[in-house]
């Protein structure tokens, strides 16, 4: 094949030659204009006519496969009838580079590998794309040692082209050492890539693939042979194990697990259930295997260790289901990278519903037994005589219609307000700084879950919205109320300062947003633009205008002191769950249950769409340079991305469950993210290292405030109390 090192591919130059295979040769590239490096596929084919209009139909279906662990293709085309892809550049090479045949990876890299190869997997089958050539050559690691499946690309153009190439169409459609039966024999389906994945798992846990032989001998072995047992060849590995894996590798497809996310949570369950043979347990990493945020892996079985080559930052795998001793344990520092010390709480600190604690820790704890349901009972009307009611929602319909849910959860009722007089309990617990391993204050002034809170831009003072209809202003550092303000007729959602820290912004489900004097709730305003709830705010940097965001899938942008010269953008999907300005107030960023937009407040004119794989977007945050973008979405994720072009994305994994805030600190260095799993965490802005999770939240957490001077962090949840942290 001719060497095409300085010829110009689209919209890139070839730079270097990365590797060659039987179909396809791989170039270093670079933009012609932005300068950036990918990897440019030159497939060994020439197309006619129909075969170039059938690859250009199939890569462009790859094309819109986005997802975490998927290598994307930036770009394909065709040059003098050879096509070729343009694919994001995974500097760290393959899994097959990494772990030579003949090694044995601990089991819990394993399980994390199987994890997100199987997430990506998945996402790609509900688009009904099947990758047919899993294997681990194809199994790149990104720059922070994550997992990236790549060639999607090659395996559907393999069935549009007629390859110059002395391998078989069998070897182009997937290896022969991992495919399954049915593919063999052209029939290849969604188990097909179970199948395969299967037979990586039982390299790695025994050093050599089932069935060995020539290219004929093994496609009939897959056919009509059993693998041997893989207790012949570990005696220690558990049955559990074993089974799993025999199951995914059934010759029968129906007798495989239902789909490649039911092995990977199988295998991770049969991991967590059983000891793990000396054999399979994690090793000290080299230098290259460490990935740039050096997480603690805790094992069930209370190991403490290091993180093992190319564990994803998506730990749950890994660090769910801990035991008992070790969830009951708090960190008195932040995790390093050779170990976590750990000190036992005193019995008289546990975590009760009038003891309020914070742990902060460098590990992820057991969380519940996750549910995409929750019951809940109708409380009845006072004096109504009516017995309440019970049902079952899932999680984002009930957030979704929150009209109904909160109807159901009895939030209405008589105001509520302080009272003058000395109360029985106080209203917050301020608690002595122990280290870092609590709160510094709880502020339980609400009767009912805590929707927003707001710190405000002179740090003296804290804001929150509550479902008791009452936004509450209290001293940041006592948790001493100072005004309590009872205009809304219904649950607040959303709060926000002025600038100037003098005038406070509130709306919620009665339709109306409401600005009021922060100090005595006098000269109140109230907006009445939108149709439906409202459910984000926020205010521009200069004062001058603020933007809402409503059911009425509108974002308003309005004069801060009239309501006059209102524009309505209509550009969003959905309702609008959250509202950033740009810190220049050029920009705004709203999102919905399908995307984040980026538009001219001015001119309504949408500048950028960012859109994750099946996932709402509940919060975004600009970097305080206005270069970036973090969004909290209910994929478990939190997603860094620039704010034009989206391009340069991080995915933090740490959570456990949806994410519903986020919050970038003021300074720029770190990031704040809260959810459904009850959990505050704090990391770097840059690469989610040096995590910090804070614990004492019995319910999930909906808004985060930072203080001006990044120092501390205010947390408001549906537990109603709002906790303030201090930041080490």
């Amino acid at each position: 094949m001719p060497d095409r090192v300085g010829q110009q591919l689209g919209n890139y130059r070839l730079t270097s030659i990365l590797g060659q295979g039987g179909f396809a040769e791989v170039y270093l590239g670079q933009h012609v204009y932005l300068g950036t490096q990918a990897a440019i596929k030159v497939l060994h084919t020439q197309l006619s006519s129909g075969d170039a209009e059938r690859f250009h139909t199939e890569a462009r279906t790859v094309a819109h496969l986005i997802h975490p662990h998927i290598v994307r293709v930036l770009e394909f085309g065709i040059d003098n009838s050879t096509p070729f892809l343009v694919v994001d550049y995974a500097p760290n090479g393959t899994l097959r580079k990494r772990y030579p045949s003949g090694t044995l990876l601990p089991l819990a890299a394993i399980v994390s590998y199987v994890r997100q190869a199987a997430d990506a997997l998945q996402y790609a089958h509900e688009q009904r794309i099947i990758h047919r050539d899993v294997k681990p050559e194809n199994m790149l690691l990104g720059r922070r040692n994550e997992l990236l499946l790549s060639d999607f690309g090659i395996a559907l153009v393999a069935q549009s082209a007629r390859y110059n190439s002395t391998q078989s169409m069998q070897e182009l459609a997937g290896t022969i050492a991992y495919m399954a039966p049915e593919q063999i024999q052209a029939q290849a389906g969604p188990a097909s890539d179970q199948y395969s994945l299967a037979i990586i798992v039982y390299e790695w846990l025994c050093g050599a693939r089932p069935f060995q032989g020539s290219f004929a001998e093994v496609a009939v072995k897959h056919t009509l042979v059993s693998p041997p047992p893989l207790r012949e060849r570990v005696p220690e590995l558990s049955e559990a194990i074993e089974k799993v894996v025999l199951q995914a590798l059934a010759k029968d497809p129906k007798q495989r697990f239902p789909d490649i996310t039911a092995f990977a949570t199988a295998l991770e369950q049969a991991y967590h259930s059983e000891p793990v043979p000396e054999i399979l347990q994690p090793r000290a990493p080299t230098q290259d295997e460490v990935p740039v945020s050096a997480e603690t892996v805790l094992l069930a079985d209370a190991v403490v260790a290091p993180v093992v080559a190319a564990v994803s930052d998506k730990l749950a795998p890994v660090t769910e289901n801990l035991t008992d001793e070790l969830s009951t344990r708090a960190s008195a520092d932040v995790a390093e990278e050779d170990g976590l010390e750990t000190t036992p709480l005193p019995e008289a600190m546990a975590l009760e519903k009038e003891v309020f604690v914070g742990n902060v820790e460098g590990k992820v704890a057991s969380p519940e037994k996750e549910t995409n349901e929750l019951e809940v009972v109708a409380q009845p009307e006072k004096g109504s005589g009516k017995k309440g009611r019970t049902g079952v929602i899932t999680r984002r319909k009930a957030l979704f219609g929150l009209a109904g849910a909160l109807g159901i959860l009895g939030v209405g009722g008589a105001a509520w307000a302080i009272k003058s007089q000395v109360l029985s309990s106080p209203l917050a617990t301020p608690l002595p700084i122990n280290g870092s391993s609590v709160p510094v204050l709880v502020y339980r002034g609400h009767d009912a879950m805590v929707w927003s809170v707001a710190w405000s831009p002179d740090g003296k003072h804290i804001v929150s919205g509550s479902g008791d209809k009452t936004v509450q202003v209290w001293d940041a550092r006592t948790g001493s109320p100072l005004y309590t303000y009872n205009g809304h007729t219904d649950s607040v959602y959303a709060v926000a300062w002025s600038p100037d820290s003098r005038r406070i912004a509130s709306a919620g489900y009665d339709q109306t947003v409401q600005v009021w004097n922060a100090a005595t709730g006098f000269y109140p305003y109230t907006y009445t633009g939108h149709s439906s709830w409202v459910w984000s705010l926020a205010w521009s940097h200069n004062g001058k205008r603020i933007a809402s965001g409503s059911g009425d899938q509108t974002v308003q942008v309005w004069d801060a002191t009239n309501g006059e010269n209102a524009y309505v953008y209509r550009g969003s999907q959905g309702f609008i769950h959250s509202i950033a300005w740009s810190p220049d107030d050029s920009m705004i960023v709203s999102s919905d249950n399908r995307e984040a937009q980026v538009w001219d407040p001015a001119s309504g004119n949408k500048l950028d769409t960012y859109r994750p794989y099946a996932a709402a977007i509940w919060s975004v945050a600009w970097s305080p340079d206005g270069k970036r973008i973090a969004s909290a979405c209910d994929d478990k994720t939190v997603q860094v991305w620039d704010a034009i072009g989206g391009d340069h994305r991080y995915v933090y994994y740490g959570h456990s469950d949806f994410v519903y805030a986020v919050a970038w600190s003021p300074d720029g260095k770190r990031i704040a993210s809260a959810g459904e799993d009850k959990t505050v965490q704090v990391w770097n802005a840059t690469d989610g290292s040096n995590v910090i999770t804070f614990r004492g939240h019995t319910n999930s957490i909906h808004s985060l405030a930072w203080s001006p001077d990044s120092k501390r962090l205010a947390s408001a949840s549906w537990d109603m109390t709002v906790q303030v942290w201090q930041i080490p």
